[in-house]
């Protein structure tokens, strides 16, 4: 018995953890370091979540951002002048500027484009009276006394003769054309050629042989058939400055004319049913009009054409002292 109360008493002793877990882990792993919790999302898959203050997520790199453009300073173009009120005023500084170049007046300023319309008649009278008082070439080199200007019944009836061609011409086109810009220019009460064959039939009357159209008025014609089929805007140039200057400096002409060779004598060339400045202002606002509608392109080139008819006229104008 005393044996196996000795054995009994040689039982081990139950394993008493020495250290508790808890007190072990905090032993092994210092409360500095931290380990990262494990999370299980729905689809089971385990997601670190670093709790160190110090770490973050990751950012996307923001790109870099250069130097500010620089937008470039939009240029303004330079009106023409007389643009503000439409096409017919800018043809009318073409017209001043020829003035100034050939007829020597350079001394002279160009009217603002707050003039009326009075003041443009004055200054292309001028100018067409600055050419025919030059010598006899037509270069108008004279020295512009009126004494020097000294027509011819020959020549003035050759210029009659010229003139009813364009005049006829342009009715024509104007007329018969299909293009709607130039059915506004119909029956404006400027009409130049019934009057025109009424002056021709009182010369025949009286033994003046009437000639053949010349070269400067048959050329002309030939230019204004083809630009009337090409271009519009064009032809209507022509078209308004032959019946301006003939208003504007036609009035020159018919008094010259007159005192020198009809004896006081009015032709019917010269002679209109109403006021002409209302009758051409009536076509003068119908053409601005239209030119709202135009390129700037296209105008620079009715510009071009306006000092090309003024040329095309003083051709046929400088007939009368040949």
């Amino acid at each position: 018995m005393a044996l196996l109360s000795s054995t009994a008493s040689c039982k081990p002793p139950s394993m008493e953890p020495l250290v508790h877990s808890s007190s072990l882990i905090s032993l092994l792993f210092p409360s500095q370091l931290k380990f990262p919790n494990l999370i299980k999302n729905k689809n089971h898959k385990i997601i670190t979540c670093c709790s160190n203050s110090n770490s973050s997520l990751p950012t996307t790199a923001t790109p870099s951002v250069g130097p500010p453009v620089m937008k470039k300073r939009k240029r303004y173009r330079k009106p023409y002048p007389g643009e503000n009120k439409g096409i017919t005023e800018e043809m009318r500084f073409v017209a001043m500027k020829l003035r100034n170049i050939k007829g020597k007046h350079t001394h002279k300023t160009v009217k603002s484009d707050d003039d009326d319309d009075d003041s443009c008649q004055d200054s292309e009278n001028d100018s067409v009276s600055e050419k025919e008082e030059g010598n006899g070439d037509g270069d108008g080199d004279g020295d512009g006394d009126g004494d020097i200007w000294i027509p011819s019944m020959e020549g003035f009836v050759k210029y009659l003769v010229d003139s009813k061609l364009v005049f006829d011409t342009l009715e024509r086109i104007v007329d018969k054309s299909d293009d709607v810009s130039y059915t506004y220019f119909r029956k404006t009460g400027l009409e130049r050629s019934e009057g025109l064959a009424k002056d021709l039939e009182w010369f025949s009357q009286r033994n003046i042989e009437i000639p053949e159209p010349s070269t400067p008025g048959t050329s002309y014609v030939k230019y204004l058939e083809e630009l009337a089929e090409d271009n519009a805007p064009l032809f209507l140039s022509h078209f308004y400055n032959i019946y301006f200057s003939h208003i504007a400096g036609g009035q020159v002409i018919s008094r010259k004319v007159s005192d020198k060779l009809l004896q006081g004598r009015e032709l019917e060339f010269y002679r209109w049913d109403g006021d002409a400045q209302e009758l051409l202002k009536g076509v003068r606002e119908k053409l601005n009009m239209l030119g709202e509608y135009w390129t700037r392109d296209e105008k620079n080139k009715c510009l071009k054409e306006a000092a090309k008819s003024f040329r095309y006229l003083g051709q046929i104008v400088r007939l009368i002292i040949l």
